[in-house]
């Protein structure tokens, strides 16, 4: 009987408990990135679906942050392409770019919205100039030194008839979250890199990469290619 006195109040504390990590937890917003590169064999794209957290927590200074990976393009032929989760800053590395692209770029295309409208978007729009992702190419994905940086506009160094046919970034549904393991309880958070760079959860490994396209002061440089 005693036990059964106190099963109520123990759910009813793990209810409220889950419920509120839930709310900390949940994302503000899921976005796609696609990457759309023109080759002479034809059109190729990938995506990654990030999703963005805006801190909800107790304490102050909390920050805004992703989860997600960076998105990779295998063009054949041991070439590839690379949006990383970063943004060049003046020439500083920027990682904080990654959690506002979406709603930078809707505002760009002429919507006025705010942060917390991110999510009720429909349609992509373009992701130009500033807000473009650093680009790059590994000459070898088993080796992290091997990257180097490619501008947007001239792909020439992948192979003639190699040129970007846009970067692209839609809002998609949060979904059941946290049980958003694709199909109807929504899109998961994508996680392929490892399988495509299986050296990017090394920090080591990480900041050489990073540094060797010119980003040197780069604090915690794995979230160039993952965010946890």
């Amino acid at each position: 009987m005693k036990i059964l006195k106190w099963a109520g109040p123990v759910v009813l504390l793990a209810v409220i408990v889950i419920g509120d990590q839930i709310r900390m937890n949940r994302p503000g917003h899921k976005y796609r990135l696609t990457l759309e590169v023109e080759t002479t064999e034809g059109p190729k794209s990938a995506s990654t679906i990030v999703s963005v957290h805006p801190y909800r927590g107790y304490q102050s200074g909390g920050k805004t942050t992703s989860r997600g990976d960076a998105v990779m393009i295998d063009l054949g032929g041991g070439r590839n392409l690379v949006a990383l989760m970063l943004h060049d800053d003046k020439g500083h590395a920027d990682f904080d770019g990654t959690n506002f692209v979406a709603m930078r770029a809707y505002q760009a295309a002429g919507r006025k919205i705010s942060f917390r409208d991110v999510g009720h978007q429909t349609g992509a729009v373009a992701v130009t100039g500033e807000l473009m992702p650093v680009l790059a190419s590994f000459d070898s994905t088993r080796e992290a030194s091997s990257i180097r940086r490619v501008q947007p506009g001239d792909l020439s160094s992948l192979g003639d008839g190699v040129r970007l046919r846009g970067v692209m970034v839609e809002a998609v549904p949060n979904g059941l979250w946290p049980l958003d393991f694709g199909g109807s309880l929504g899109e998961p958070v994508t996680r392929t890199i490892m399988e495509k760079l299986p050296w990017s959860e090394s920090e080591a490994d990480a900041s050489r990469a990073v540094t060797a396209i010119g980003f040197s002061e780069a604090i915690e440089p794995g979230r160039a290619f993952s965010r946890k």
